[in-house]
């Protein structure tokens, strides 16, 4: 959370403040302080009560939910398995899951078989 704007819209909270929004909650908003799983949402139209607001829409919080495990996912150097172990379920559609396994760590090493080096 190093930007103080709203995850949903980007505003900056002037015409409707901020809040910070614990994005698994119930049982897992201890989980979710502790691994820094929270976004910045307004609190009118963002959290509680517009049309697309993650406390009034399935749609937003499945978004939240999505991107809150990919963020713990990479933080941790998590897999799906890690994830929920600490989270209960795994919230990415299998197109998703392909693509953050197919993207290479920062500053990894790779394994490369079967391919001749010129020296």
């Amino acid at each position: 959370m190093a930007e103080k704007v709203c995850w949903l819209c980007g505003r900056n909270g002037t015409a409707d403040p901020l809040d910070e929004h614990h994005i698994f909650g119930g049982a897992y908003r201890r989980k979710s302080e502790k691994y820094g799983l929270k976004v910045y949402l307004c609190h009118h139209d963002c959290h509680i009560f517009g049309r697309r607001a993650a406390h009034n829409n399935r749609e937003t919080m499945e978004q939240l939910k999505r991107y809150g495990q990919k963020l713990a996912m990479e933080r941790n150097n998590w897999t799906v398995e890690d994830f929920c172990r600490e989270f209960g379920k795994n919230y990415l559609p299998d197109n998703e899951l392909v693509e953050l396994q197919a993207e290479p760590e920062e500053n990894s090493f790779r394994l490369i078989d079967d391919v001749k080096l010129a020296y």
